[in-house]
């Protein structure tokens, strides 16, 4: 449970006027790290299950700009927890080490991710199991 406990809904701060929304994330300070890198998955159908793995390293914020989707939390021992991503100006935090399963698209969304760290497959684990076991050795 010691890294669930760490995850958490970001609401960020909306600008705007008559002309529309302006929602800015700051590395740092809107975000608990320092944004390395950033990707958006779109079109994906509401059957699809995307993530699907734990990171080692790589903290994320979750961001749906449009649309909605849900994600699915599990510390590797036995808690979960389901966030709804519907507005663009809430995400959620993910720290390191927290199985994340991306679920339940709607037809117009845009997932927009934001990680601490640069793309490495190493640091990735994409068989529970194997979470499971890297949780317990730690404990």
């Amino acid at each position: 449970m010691h890294n669930m406990n760490k995850v958490q809904m970001l609401e960020f701060p909306q600008r705007g006027d008559e002309r529309g929304h302006l929602v800015i994330v700051e590395g740092n300070k809107d975000i608990p790290f320092d944004i390395k890198r950033a990707f958006y998955i779109y079109g994906s159908d509401a059957e699809v299950v995307r993530g699907q793995h734990a990171n080692r390293r790589s903290e994320f914020v979750l961001i749906n700009v449009a649309g909605t989707s849900k994600v699915k939390v599990k510390d590797g021992e036995g808690n979960e927890a389901i966030y709804c991503l519907n507005r663009p100006h809430t995400g959620i935090y993910l720290p390191i080490m927290v199985w994340k399963d991306m679920y339940d698209f709607s037809s117009d969304s845009v997932l927009l991710v934001l990680a601490s760290t640069h793309y490495d497959p190493e640091e990735y684990i994409r068989d529970y199991d194997k979470f499971v076991k890297e949780i317990q050795d730690e404990g």
